[in-house]
Parts: C-alpha cells; sequence; structure tokens
C-alpha cells in the first residue's frame, strides 16, 4: 500500500524536502535512494486504548494492502487526518505460548524473527485460521505499526511529521521549538511550516521531542537489519513516530 506523496510536485515539495533536510542535517539525496524507509508509530497510548490488538488489523483486505487500518483517534487532539495505518507491511508479534498446534506450524513458516512476522506474510494464513476467533484473538499484537507511505525517505518523513500533500494540511499547533531549532527552523516558508515542525521539536513540555538517532527505548528492529533515521517521542512516552531504513527481511510485500 502506498501513499499519494507521488502527486507532490512543486513548492510544496520543495519546502519540505529543504525542512527535512534541515532536522535530517544532510541532503535528502544523500541517502540510499534504493533503500526502503518506513515510519513506525509507538509509544504507550496505542497499547493502552487496545488498538494494538484490534480486529481491523487482521482484516483480510487490510493484511493484504488493500484498505488502510484507521484508528479513529486523532493524535494530537486537533483536527488533524486520522492515522493510516499499513497493516500488510506492519510486524506482529505473537506469544510464545498456547497457540494451536495447527496454526503454531504455519506461522512458523511465515516468521522472519522469533514470533515475529510481517502482515502481508499473514495474509495466506487467513485461508486457514481466523485471526480473530476466540483461541487467537489474545494471542497477537501489533508491535511495530507502520504508517502508509510510498517507501522513500522524503514520505517517511512527511508522514512522520503529520503533513499531507499539500499546505493545507499544516496545522495550528502552537508550541514553541526547542532553542536549539527556532533559529533552524525559522527561515521556512510558509510561516504556517514553522509553527507546525516546531511542535516537533520541542523539548517535551508540550509537544514531541526530536532525538534524532536516539530513541528511548533502545534499538528498533536492529537485528533485523534496520537503521534509525530519525525519532520523535512525547515527554511522557505516549507517542513515538520512527523514521528507519528497512533490513531487507523487512522490505517484502
Amino acid at each position: 500500500m502506498n501513499s499519494a506523496s507521488t502527486n507532490i510536485s512543486g513548492p510544496w515539495r520543495d519546502q519540505l524536502t529543504g525542512a527535512f533536510e534541515i532536522l535530517l542535517g544532510r541532503p535528502l539525496a544523500s541517502f540510499d535512494a534504493d533503500a526502503v524507509y518506513a515510519t513506525f508509530f509507538g509509544g504507550n497510548l496505542i497499547n493502552e486504548l487496545g488498538f494494538a490488538r484490534d480486529s481491523a488489523w487482521v482484516n483480510p483486505a487490510a493484511l493484504r494492502g488493500a484498505e488502510p487500518v484507521v484508528w479513529d483517534c486523532p493524535i494530537f487532539d486537533l483536527e488533524e487526518p486520522l492515522p493510516e495505518f499499513d497493516a500488510s507491511r506492519s510486524v506482529f508479534e505473537f506469544d510464545k505460548a498456547g497457540l494451536p498446534p495447527e496454526f503454531e506450524a504455519d506461522l512458523a513458516a511465515a516468521c522472519f524473527a522469533d514470533r515475529l512476522v510481517l502482515g502481508g506474510d499473514l495474509a495466506p494464513l487467513l485461508a486457514r485460521h481466523d485471526l480473530a476467533a476466540s483461541d487467537l484473538r489474545d494471542t497477537w499484537t501489533v508491535c511495530y505499526p507502520r504508517l502508509v507511505s510510498d517507501g522513500t525517505l522524503f514520505d517517511a518523513m512527511r508522514v512522520a511529521t503529520a503533513l499531507g500533500t499539500g499546505p493545507e494540511s499544516l496545522i495550528p499547533f502552537e508550541a514553541e521549538a526547542a532553542e536549539e531549532w527556532q533559529e533552524a527552523l525559522a527561515d521556512l516558508t510558509p510561516p504556517e511550516l514553522v509553527a507546525h515542525l516546531s511542535f516537533f521539536c520541542t523539548d517535551g513540555d508540550e509537544g514531541l521531542m526530536y532525538l534524532r538517532t536516539e530513541r528511548s527505548g533502545g534499538d528498533l528492529l536492529a537485528d533485523e537489519g534496520c537503521t534509525l533515521i530519525a525519532n520523535w517521542e512525547e515527554g511522557q512516552g505516549q507517542v513515538e513516530f520512527a523514521v528507519v531504513r528497512l533490513g531487507e527481511r523487512l522490505t517484502t510485500g
């Protein structure tokens, strides 16, 4: 499932490219253009509200990548678009005990690591197993929910910072950027883009902290060849957006 970023061109694309290069500290063109990049959503909120186990994730069309999983939860408590996830490219984790034996064998063949499997690789199992049935519905969780994007670094940065395909998507945030980012963002245009991105560069009291390649939760799928490119976290650990370069085993589908 791909986003609509391929339709972004002209001044808006140039403005976002300039902004992302400020955040990354280097030109987008200096990153491997052949690599696949993704944004994973994390933090306590999605688990506390039970959405990481919601049956929408195992809808057949969602696991095939034919439709997004839409979470009816405005992350920023404003009138922003609802978050859309790609179940087919998200990572599911299954319990180590309590699985029906017939499902255990099929799951083992689909996993890319111990108990970890991409949603797209779960899709064929639906012909034999109902993941929403009583014997399986409490055995899995979406441990790395992936936001819908097209696989480019530009688009991963765009969805991580809640930006759409045009300036009409800018959210009227009022948070102040941390001192180290105020000057860096000041010359961006339009001014509404400065206000929007300032929310993603705060000291954590209000808005998100931009931690660059640091992450309070430690490495993110590093054993699977993934590299953290950019990371944002809410000060209380409720929300996280992590942009990663994917390892080979996570680029299927």
